[in-house]
């Protein structure tokens, strides 16, 4: 496995390899390689932000390579072995990122329009994290930490 940067909310990964990670964490996890499967992977991993099935299906790259159904099939199964992660509110459109292990992000995520920000910030819960998998002899924990409010978008409306 190639060598990421150890500061976890660090930007500066290589897309190319995380690419190549995800491509070979999917075929382990029993799934075909395929166009959609690759070019699902390289928008998640490309992404600024979350995506939602919408942005997602209506990349120009996937335009010819599957439809809408075949994406949301994909996401869930990604999403079930852990590759990818399902973020925003029950009521509301998911969004998508792409799960590097052992790295995770924490989000801001406004109650009225659904969108959800990536907050660039040393998580306060990583060493409370560590501390109840010592405690309770979990591995593999991880943990989400999301913020709600409403945005200044929203605010103002």
């Amino acid at each position: 496995m190639a060598h990421l940067h150890p500061h976890p909310h660090s930007r500066e990964r290589d897309p190319e390899c995380l690419h190549c990670q995800a491509l070979d964490r999917a075929r382990e996890a029993g799934l075909r390689r395929t166009r959609a499967l690759e070019e699902v992977l390289r928008l998640l991993i490309s992404a600024s932000q979350p995506l939602t099935l919408a942005n997602i299906t209506e990349a120009q790259v996937l335009a010819d390579k599957a439809d809408r159904a075949t994406i949301y099939r994909l996401l869930t199964k990604l999403e079930r072995l852990g590759i990818i992660r399902r973020l925003g509110l029950h009521d509301r459109s998911a969004y998508y990122v792409y799960h590097v292990p052992g790295e995770h992000n924490d989000y801001l995520i406004c109650t009225q329009c659904g969108q959800i920000r990536r907050l660039d910030l040393d998580c306060p819960a990583e060493e409370l994290e560590k501390q109840i998998s010592k405690d309770n002899g979990y591995s593999c924990l991880y943990h989400e930490l999301s913020f709600y409010g409403v945005c200044p978008v929203c605010a103002a409306a």
